[in-house]
């Protein structure tokens, strides 16, 4: 079975099957249709490889994530494949697990493959990498790390704003003494979390106490070891906005081992909001950062420039937004 078998079933010309194999908006919805029941009746498989021969594109997109065990990558995986699909393009995902490494063989990977385009979720890329796939005119979107240059875009987080909601939020419930979990310091995000928050106090005439802020690993023990060494301090905060939710929960079950209850004694708001945190006890307030969203940006910045890799990126923006759940309480001093 091949491309003239199925262009005489719909009637169309084998150029016209070829461009809605290829998700081209040259084709009218109604054509396409036509064409797609006709492979579908004829059970006919496009050869990937020979079509990325003739025509310079694989319609392959690469994701790069850093942590498959994190739920907000899944989710973000699942939002950029689904947008794929509805182009009619493919996913190839990369996990870097944080390592420099690791990050080296997943751009190989892309090479190999020869992408038409990458989206990288994670932490900073060598630059020697990010010259590797512009050489080769494959277009790069960054998850907030990126700086807007040709053939590159960046997606800009406002955390500032975020973790402004976040702590106004506290702020309100009468809460002075504001403990805060960093990410790991050698990424970016971390970094840029942890200034938002400072920045945050400050703005609010809050009291910063540098003792209060401890560094996490972005993953559950992370939460539960700083959270016990927060435990150690005198006086210890009456709450915490950690860096992710992930740490959040982690944080949760270490007040729970030292008979802590959350928000009586201690409220926490974590920051992403991954489904997990909807079910935690008590459920997570958290800082929601869209993953639909994010993937729907990363991936029309690579699609919608497909024809000319070289030309200049652009900077966009995701504002985040408080999600006020049963985690925060009134401080202690405040309660009735």
């Amino acid at each position: 079975m091949n491309i003239k078998e199925v262009a005489r079933l719909a009637k169309v010309s084998t150029a016209t099957v070829s461009r809605t194999i290829n998700g081209s908006d040259k084709v009218t919805a109604k054509t396409a249709e036509r064409v797609r029941r006709a492979i579908e009746t004829l059970k006919f498989y496009p050869n990937t490889n020979a079509r990325a021969l003739g025509s310079g594109r694989s319609s392959l997109y690469g994701l790069i994530i850093s942590d498959i065990t994190n739920p907000f990558f899944p989710e973000l995986v699942k939002s950029f494949e689904d947008i794929a699909v509805q182009f009619g393009q493919e996913v190839l995902i990369a996990n870097t697990n944080y390592d420099p490494h690791r990050m080296e063989v997943c751009v190989s990977r892309m090479l190999q493959r020869k992408v038409d385009g990458v989206a990288i979720m994670t932490s900073e890329m060598d630059e020697r990498l990010i010259d590797e796939l512009n050489s080769r005119s494959i277009r790069m979107v960054f998850l907030d790390t990126g700086k807007p240059q040709k053939g590159i875009s960046n997606i800009a987080i406002d955390y500032a704003s975020g973790i402004d909601a976040a702590v106004e939020h506290l702020s309100a419930l009468g809460h002075t003494s504001i403990g805060f979990i960093c990410g790991p310091m050698q990424l970016t995000s971390a970094r840029t979390r942890r200034r938002a928050f400072i920045q945050s106090l400050k703005r609010k005439g809050l009291l910063l106490d540098n003792q209060l802020i401890e560094e996490g690993n972005h993953r559950m023990d992370g939460g539960h070891e700083a959270m016990l060494r927060l435990l150690g301090k005198n006086p210890r905060p009456t709450a915490v906005l950690t860096s992710n939710d992930m740490m959040a929960i982690g944080a949760i079950g270490a007040l729970g081992e030292h008979g802590l209850k959350v928000p009586r004694d201690i409220s926490i708001i974590g920051f992403d909001d991954i489904e997990l945190g909807a079910f935690t006890q008590p459920a997570l307030t958290t800082v929601r950062l869209s993953r639909p969203e994010i993937a729907k940006v990363a991936f029309r910045a690579l699609y919608d420039a497909k024809d000319d890799a070289t030309a200049m990126g652009a900077e966009f923006t995701i504002q985040p937004t408080l999600i006020e759940r049963k985690s925060t309480g009134p401080a202690p001093k405040h309660r009735a």
